[in-house]
C-alpha cells in the first residue's frame, strides 16, 4: 500500500503558470487525509520552492537541491549533502572555459560571479530561456525578475565564496547553445564526485555525487520506517531519472517527460497541464475506496 507520495515541481506538480492548480491541492489533501505522507522532490533550493508554495495550506516534506537538502514538515533541516569547497572551485575552473552562465546555489540565495552588469544579463537570459511566456522586453519589468534579484547574490571570484563558507547544493549553468551543453557534460562526467542531470534541455544541475533525488529520498523515507515497497514518486525530467529508476512501488512518469524518463517509469499519467499528479493520486484513492469496500463486503457474508 502507498504510504509516502514524492513529486517533483517544474514539468509536474506545476503548470506552466508555474503554480499548483486546485485540483492537485485537492488531490493531495485527500491522500494526506488517508494517512498518505506527501513530499516535494525538486531541483530547487528551498526558498525558490516556498515561492510557489509558501501561500498554499500545504504540509510536507521538502527534498530540495536535487537532494542535497532534506526538510520535515516544520521545515527544519534533517539531512544536508553540499558539494565540498574544493570540488566546487575544481568545478568553477572548468566551466569558465565555456560561455556559460554559472550559479552556486545555497539553501537560501544563488551567488553569481560578475559584474552587476554581467549579472543582470545573466538574470535575463535565464528568465528568456525558462519563462516563455514572458515577452523578453518585459522581463527586466517582471515581477519574477524583482524576484530572482532578490534571491540572488553577486560576487567578485570565487575566494570570495569560499571565504563566505556557505554549503553549496548545487552549481547550475544554462545557455542555449545545446550542442555546448551535452560537450560540458560529456566532460564533468568524468568526475566520480559529482552527479550530473538537467531540468531543462537548456541547463545542467551539478550536485554531490550522493545528492540525487533517488538516493535521499530512499534514505529519507527509511529513516521515518518506510519501505521503498510504500512509496509513490513523479517527474517529468532527466533530474527525475535516479528516482525514477529506481525501484520504488509506483514510479509514474508525467505525459509530457522526456522519453528516457518515460521508458524507465513503470506507468505514465496525464501531462503537468491536464493535472496528471492529481488524476494519478485521484485513482490510486479510489482503487483503495473499491478494495476496501468490496473486503467489507465479504466480511460481512460471513454473518
Amino acid at each position: 500500500m502507498i504510504k509516502v507520495i514524492a513529486s517533483d515541481m517544474d514539468g509536474t506538480l506545476l503548470g506552466l503558470d508555474h503554480k499548483v492548480a486546485p485540483r492537485t491541492l485537492e488531490a493531495i489533501h485527500m491522500a494526506q487525509e488517508q494517512g498518505i505522507r506527501f513530499m516535494i522532490a525538486t531541483g530547487r533550493n528551498f526558498r525558490s520552492a516556498m515561492e510557489e508554495l509558501e501561500e498554499l495550506d500545504l504540509e510536507c516534506d521538502y527534498l530540495v537541491g536535487s537532494g542535497a537538502e532534506v526538510r520535515n514538515p516544520q521545515r527544519e533541516v534533517v539531512l544536508q549533502t553540499p558539494i565540498p569547497i574544493e570540488v566546487c572551485e575544481e568545478l568553477y575552473r572548468q566551466l569558465i572555459k565555456f560561455p556559460v552562465s554559472i550559479i552556486f546555489s545555497t539553501d537560501d540565495f544563488d551567488y553569481r560571479i560578475g559584474t552587476e552588469e554581467e549579472i543582470e544579463e545573466s538574470i535575463v537570459e535565464q528568465i528568456h530561456l525558462f519563462h516563455l511566456d514572458l515577452e523578453p522586453e518585459k522581463i527586466r519589468h517582471s515581477e519574477l525578475y524583482e524576484r530572482i534579484c532578490k534571491a540572488t547574490r553577486r560576487i567578485s571570484d570565487f575566494a570570495e565564496l569560499k571565504e563566505g563558507k556557505a554549503p553549496i547544493y548545487k552549481v547550475f549553468i544554462f545557455t542555449e547553445d545545446i550542442p555546448l551543453l551535452k560537450r560540458i557534460q560529456s566532460v564533468l562526467g568524468e568526475n566520480n564526485k559529482v552527479a550530473v542531470a538537467s531540468s531543462f534541455i537548456t541547463n545542467l544541475e551539478i550536485t554531490d555525487v550522493h545528492a540525487q533525488k533517488g538516493p535521499m529520498l530512499k534514505r529519507y523515507i527509511e529513516s521515518l520506517g518506510y519501505t521503498m515497497d510504500e512509496v509513490m514518486v513523479f517527474g517529468d525530467s532527466m533530474n527525475d531519472y535516479s528516482m525514477l529508476s529506481m525501484d520504488f512501488k509506483a514510479t509514474v512518469a508525467m505525459e509530457n517527460a522526456e522519453p528516457e524518463i518515460k521508458e524507465v517509469a513503470k506507468y505514465v499519467t496525464k501531462s503537468n497541464e491536464a493535472y496528471g499528479v492529481a488524476y494519478a493520486i485521484e485513482e490510486l484513492l479510489k482503487h483503495y475506496k473499491e478494495t476496501k469496500e468490496a473486503c467489507l463486503k465479504k466480511t460481512a457474508l460471513l454473518f
